[in-house]
C-alpha cells in the first residue's frame, strides 16, 4: 500500500506536480583558500631565507569587481558535488590534483554577490608552490601568491549574565610585488552554557572582491587551530626538512615565535629523522634532514 500525504498523494504523484522554479533558487560556488609557504623573498635560493604563508589570488577580468583580487573559484556544475568542483577549480588553477583539501564553512550572507543569490561553500587546501603552476581562469585576468599578514588589533570582552561576548579586529594584509590589499575584519564570539557562536564582519575592504576577506580570515584561524593540535602544518612541508625549517613553519602560521622546547614536544612524534644531511657551506652548518610520519600526521 502506497503512503499517501495530507493532500492524498502518493510520492510519485506529489513529484509529477512539484515545480521547482516555483521558489527562488540560488546558485551555488566552490570558492578556495590555497595556502602555500615559500621563501619570504622571491630571488632568494629555497631554503636561503625566512619563510612566508602566502595565499592565491586571481584578478577578476570581468564584472562584477572587476580589477580586484579574488579567492579561485567557480560555479558548481549540475552534475558534480562541491567537492568534486573545489578539487576541479583547484587543479585548473595550480596544476596540481591530490592535495590535502577541506571543506571550511557555507556562507551564504544575502548580498554577498551582486548578480545574484549564490550561496559559497569555501574549501582550504594546502600545497607546494614549487609544484604548482599557476593559471588563470577564463574571468581572470591573473593569479599570484600574495603573501599573508594577520594581526590582532584590538580585543573586547564583554561579560554576560550567562557566558560572554569576546570581540577581536584584526588586520588582514596581502601582498605581491607592487600590489597591497589591506581588511580589517571583526570576529565576534559569543558562549553561553547552551550554544557558542563565532561570526565575522568585514569593517574595511581595499582590493578584495566579493565578502573574501571574510572567508580569507576564517580559514587562517581554522589553520592556526589545527595547526596547534594536528600535524596539518607538515602537509605544507617538501618531502625532506630541517628541524629550523619546520619550526620556520610552525611560526609564520601561528604568528608566533615558538621557544624550541615547546616546539619539539609539538612535534616529536609527527616526524622522523633520516640518514641524510643538508650540504654544508661556508656560511651554515650541515645539518639533519627529517621526514614526516605519515602515521601520525
Amino acid at each position: 500500500m502506497e503512503l499517501r500525504d495530507g493532500n492524498g498523494l502518493t510520492e510519485r504523484e506529489f513529484l509529477e506536480q512539484y515545480r521547482a522554479g516555483d521558489y527562488e533558487r540560488p546558485s551555488v560556488a566552490a570558492d578556495m583558500v590555497i595556502f602555500t609557504v615559500a621563501d619570504a623573498a622571491a630571488d632568494q635560493e629555497p631554503g636561503a631565507g625566512a619563510k612566508g604563508l602566502s595565499l592565491l589570488l586571481i584578478r577578476r577580468g570581468g564584472h562584477p569587481c572587476l580589477g580586484k583580487w579574488a579567492l579561485p573559484g567557480g560555479f558548481v556544475q549540475p552534475d558534480e558535488t562541491t567537492d568534486q568542483a573545489a578539487a576541479r577549480e583547484l587543479e585548473e588553477e595550480t596544476g596540481v590534483a591530490g592535495v590535502y583539501l577541506e571543506q571550511l564553512r557555507t556562507f551564504s550572507d544575502p548580498g554577498r554577490d551582486p548578480r545574484t543569490w549564490v550561496i559559497s561553500s569555501s574549501y582550504m587546501a594546502l600545497v607546494d608552490s614549487r609544484r604548482s603552476q599557476l593559471e588563470a581562469g577564463d574571468d581572470a585576468e591573473a593569479a599570484a601568491w600574495f603573501k599573508v599578514s594577520y594581526q590582532l588589533r584590538q580585543e573586547h570582552k564583554e561579560l554576560l549574565e550567562q557566558g560572554c561576548i569576546r570581540t577581536r579586529t584584526y588586520e588582514l594584509r596581502l601582498e605581491a610585488a607592487k600590489q597591497a590589499l589591506t581588511a580589517v575584519v571583526e570576529q565576534t564570539v559569543t558562549a553561553t552554557p547552551a550554544a557558542s557562536s563565532v561570526q565575522y564582519a568585514v569593517l574595511s575592504n581595499d582590493g578584495l572582491a566579493f565578502d573574501h576577506a571574510k572567508i580569507i580570515t576564517y580559514a587562517i584561524e581554522r589553520l592556526r587551530q589545527e595547526t596547534e593540535r594536528t600535524g596539518i602544518a607538515l602537509l605544507l612541508m617538501p618531502e625532506q626538512f630541517t628541524l629550523a625549517e619546520l619550526q620556520q613553519v610552525y611560526e609564520v602560521i601561528l604568528g608566533q615565535e615558538l621557544p624550541k622546547a615547546v616546539f619539539l614536544d609539538k612535534v616529536a612524534a609527527l616526524i622522523t629523522a633520516t640518514n641524510l644531511y643538508t650540504e654544508h657551506t661556508e656560511h651554515t652548518p650541515s645539518r639533519r634532514l627529517y621526514q614526516r610520519n605519515w602515521g601520525e600526521v
